[in-house]
């Protein structure tokens, strides 16, 4: 591979590293032609960009990026796959449900929201990771609770009131 080829390569990486809030490192190798096929498939409908990359490359982008990505150098060993989403927690989704069936892909770091998750051993726990959408929902569902109370309260109220008042009318 020429230098400028190598260079183009490590540009785009750090790019689209550089842009991305999420992503992943994981080991698809000894995975045959027809099963890649099936995980770049479901990546594909999953809005999952999965690169494939040399461990050397990818050192180097990461070496040029914004962040200190220090931690992640040790994991760049055998075959080493990239995947970039908008979603903290779809690709460890993705991996988990493909490994239902599969032995790989083995998640060997991910880079979630400026955290960094090393080791296969945190899948659950990234898979776990609530979007910021859920978060707001929540947020939102917690905040509707207490008026939720006050107006069923009020409601619930409103005709013990009126038992009273017609109670009270009737006694004089």
């Amino acid at each position: 591979m020429k230098r400028e080829d190598k260079d183009k390569i490590i540009n785009g990486l750090t790019e689209s590293i550089n842009n991305s809030k999420h992503f992943y490192l994981a080991d698809i190798s000894n995975l045959n032609a027809e099963v890649t096929s099936q995980l770049r498939r479901k990546c594909f409908e999953r809005d999952i960009r999965l690169v494939v990359v040399k461990n050397t490359l990818l050192r180097k982008a990461l070496e040029k990026c914004s962040e200190n990505f220090e931690e992640l150098y040790d994991t760049l060993k055998n075959s080493t796959s990239i995947m970039f989403s908008e979603s903290s927690s779809l690709p460890a989704k993705l991996i988990k449900e493909f490994r239902r069936t599969n032995d790989k892909p083995v998640l060997k770091a991910a880079y979630v929201e400026e955290s960094i998750y090393i080791g296969d051993n945190q899948l659950d726990a990234l898979a776990s990771i609530k979007t910021k959408e859920e978060l707001i929902g929540d947020v939102i569902a917690l905040l509707q609770s207490p008026a939720r109370n006050v107006l069923s309260a009020l409601q619930s109220g409103k005709t013990k009131l009126a038992g009273i008042v017609k109670t009270l009318s009737e006694k004089e």
